[in-house]
């Protein structure tokens, strides 16, 4: 396959999931900014989104105060924003055009679809009617995509370039939600708190995570109260949860495997290490050395990857 067209699959997968992982975090804060709270902590919810998308000194620079109202529209409007859910529609429909006969008809409408409903929408006032139906329709749509293109696709190159796109950024996504919404709480895992500091932290909890479709599947394995560490274990080291770190690795490693060659071989030893470890790792030990810094060790080795995976599959070579 040619470096361009596996580039193309590669981010359009990236962009489509980036827009639904967007869409959960925000769903997630303008649910929780409804319950009972103070400015300040519902300013706190806001900041920390920014900065999961590091996009903090971005939205500083052309809105100021941090509130609900102008981050969701920087979130979700703001085509100068990158990483919004306009413009990452827009960058995935973009990318499917100039494939489009690597693509199936199928695969094809479905982007282009979803592009040109979003605009509608938008232009229509859907989202500031009801700003968690419209959030539950861009899951949808990258849900519908998913599942066209794994309905519909030849089982090729083509589509594991997709899948990759999709798995590495999740990965990076959970990590990066994981790390900031912990930092976010105070109350100290295993110290005493307040019957106040215990009712803000169980709707913390349970917003991280319904972020990631995971409140029903932690009530299920754990079968008890939520608990800061075995959330982190979760979202984590469970490879049977589907939004895990884990699980996203083995779907990296499984894909590369099957578009490698004798030149790319490091690339595919850097992602069975990262797999491996997170294999083999116990959340105990995690938390005893620090889940800030081993986190930011994840994301680091995550962004090489990505590098490496660009640098042998993405980027023509040259003569």
């Amino acid at each position: 396959m040619l470096s361009r067209t596996a580039d193309h699959l590669f981010w359009m997968s990236r962009y489509t999931e980036r827009a639904e992982n967007t869409a959960r975090m925000l769903d997630v804060n303008y649910q929780t900014s409804l319950l009972p709270q103070s400015t300040a902590v519902a300013q706190v919810g806001w900041k920390g989104l920014l900065s999961i998308s590091e996009l903090s000194g971005a939205y500083e620079s052309k809105y100021g105060d941090v509130n609900a109202r102008d981050v969701m529209d920087f979130m979700v409007r703001d085509e100068k924003n990158s990483s919004s859910i306009i413009s990452c529609l827009k960058n995935a429909r973009e990318n499917a055009r100039a494939v489009r006969g690597t693509l199936t008809t199928e695969v094809w409408e479905t982007q282009n679809q979803t592009y040109l409903e979003i605009f509608r929408m938008l232009r229509n006032g859907d989202f500031e009617r009801d700003p968690s139906q419209f959030f539950e329709w861009v899951k949808f749509r990258s849900h519908l995509s998913r599942g066209v293109t794994v309905g519909t696709m030849l089982q090729d190159e083509a589509l594991y370039f997709m899948r990759l796109g999709t798995f590495l950024e999740r990965a990076d996504n959970t990590a990066r939600l994981v790390d900031v919404k912990f930092h976010a709480v105070q109350s100290d895992f295993y110290g005493a708190a307040s019957v106040k500091d215990q009712e803000y932290d169980f709707y913390h909890w349970s917003a991280i995570l319904r972020s990631v479709s995971a409140f029903e599947i932690y009530r299920r394995v754990y079968r008890n109260v939520i608990k800061p560490e075995r959330v982190a274990e979760l979202l984590i080291l469970r490879a049977d949860m589907p939004r895990s770190l884990a699980a996203s690795l083995q779907e990296v490693v499984s894909n590369l495997a099957k578009v490698t060659d004798d030149q790319t071989c490091e690339t595919v030893r850097r992602a069975g290490k990262l797999s491996a470890d997170l294999q083999y790792a116990r959340i105990d030990e995690i938390l005893a050395t620090g889940l800030h810094a081993y986190l930011t060790q994840f994301l680091d080795r995550v962004n090489e990857l990505g590098a490496h995976i660009s640098r042998d599959f993405l980027v023509p070579a040259t003569a």
